[in-house]
């Protein structure tokens, strides 16, 4: 029923740019996964309603969500990206670049982790997007690069209804473990909203 809904959903939701149709298609045809277009228009919503003009993203992959951030914030905002891979940075700012993307942005290749210790707010927004191993990590770090009012915006929270089940993997495990983390952690006021694969909206207090 999930995957219905889903799929209703992203039918009626209206026409994106091609180049962003076209880094879908660079996701489907190289099985790399995206946060997609519902969640795209999350993101595009949030930063516009804040005024958002400082964002970091922890995996960034090929610059999928910060297309999104940047539509939003135009030439007003910087946007802070991280991604383990070169190539990554390369295949991003070669879809930036052909439509014209106006946002500076900043492209910290490496392990998110360790970009993210050397990296100062405050922060509007940070996205989260690493391995999910890691996920428990990132609250401590977003917490002390948030500024109040800012958002801590975290992907893949129902992780495909592994979280349901009874026999879990470390990946399944360190969700869990984040999302019951995140509810109780005084420094935020956490809600997961289950668009696509579910995603933790969490302000900083």
């Amino acid at each position: 029923m999930f995957q219905k809904i889903h799929k209703y959903l992203e039918n009626k939701i209206p026409e994106r740019p091609p180049i962003l149709r076209e880094m879908e298609d660079h996701a489907t045809e190289n099985d790399f996964p995206i946060i997609g277009p519902l969640v795209g228009r999350y993101l595009y919503q949030t930063a516009h309603m804040m005024k958002a003009r400082k964002i970091l993203e922890l995996g960034s992959g090929f610059g999928y969500s910060a297309f999104w951030f940047s539509l939003a914030v135009k030439g007003k905002g910087h946007i802070t990206m991280t991604d383990s891979s070169t190539a990554n940075k390369r295949t991003a700012f070669n879809f930036f670049k052909r439509a014209g993307l106006q946002t500076q942005f900043d492209f910290k290749v490496g392990d998110a982790l360790k970009s993210i210790k050397k990296i100062d707010g405050p922060f509007d927004i940070i996205l989260n997007d690493i391995d999910k191993k890691d996920y428990p990590e990132t609250i401590d770090l977003a917490a002390t690069r948030l500024k109040k009012g800012g958002l801590f915006i975290t992907d893949n929270l129902i992780w495909s209804g592994k979280v349901c089940d009874k026999n879990q993997d470390n990946d399944t495990k360190a969700i869990v473990d984040f999302t019951e983390n995140l509810y109780r952690d005084s420094r935020f006021f956490t809600t997961i909203m289950p668009i696509r694969d579910g995603i933790a909206i969490a302000v900083r207090l």
